[in-house]
């Protein structure tokens, strides 16, 4: 991890990230990139402050509104940097963020068939009921996969 502690629990209940991911969508509170950064943090126990999830905010809607690749998507590999990323320069251990954040991304594809938020949401209109169902899916699938990631990596057990 980075130079920021963790405080973690004996076992990481990854339905419990999907459901409180998807939780602070539905309800409004946070947007799919936020709500992942945030959950991965609280359950982590990650001590870092709110400005990281503040730095998740311009992902959503597919980079700002652009349609761009998935917020969640983006999330995710903000969450995988928080544990795998680098902060002094020229370490290695970029190539772990890398091939994590490559890992998430396949996964969603691969489930999704697309990351481009425009695909994703052909023919929907913002905010309505479809979309809002959609990307509160999303955002518990990303959530569940990126803390599953994690698990893993860090031999973590989960439920």
């Amino acid at each position: 991890m980075n130079n920021n502690t963790i405080e973690l629990e004996k076992v990481i209940d990854l339905e419990k990230v999907k459901a409180t991911a998807e939780k602070y969508y539905r309800d409004g509170d946070f947007y799919c990139s936020e709500a992942i950064v945030k959950v991965i943090r609280d359950e982590f126990r990650v001590d870092i402050s709110d400005e990281v999830i503040a730095m998740a905010s311009g992902f959503p809607v597919g980079m700002g509104g652009s349609g761009c690749t998935c917020g969640a998507v983006a999330g995710g590999i903000m969450a995988l940097g928080l544990f795998f990323g680098r902060s002094e320069a020229k370490d290695a251990k970029v190539s772990k963020a890398m091939e994590l954040s490559k890992e998430l991304h396949d996964f969603f594809k691969g489930k999704n068939k697309s990351i481009c938020c425009r695909v994703l949401t052909k023919g929907m209109t913002l905010g309505e009921k479809e979309h809002m169902d959609q990307c509160v899916f999303f955002t518990g699938q990303v959530a569940e996969q990126t803390a599953k990631i994690i698990c893993r990596e860090l031999n973590i057990d989960t439920k």
